[in-house]
């Protein structure tokens, strides 16, 4: 899962400003890249970790 904790650790290029739930796609890119998958193979795993947790 993915999740914006922190309100004063923006993501670049937003740093200096408050995070907020919009800047998460930044956040989510590294991470994809980091883990060499894409951004809609991270957005099915992230939302299949979400109904696990939740069991929605």
């Amino acid at each position: 899962m993915l999740e914006t904790d922190s309100p004063y650790l923006a993501p670049s290029p937003n740093r200096g400003k408050r995070n907020e739930s919009s800047y998460l796609i930044h956040i989510a890119r590294k991470v994809a890249e980091l883990h060499q998958v894409s951004i809609e193979r991270l957005a099915q795993i992230t939302t299949d970790n979400s109904i696990k947790l939740f069991g929605c």
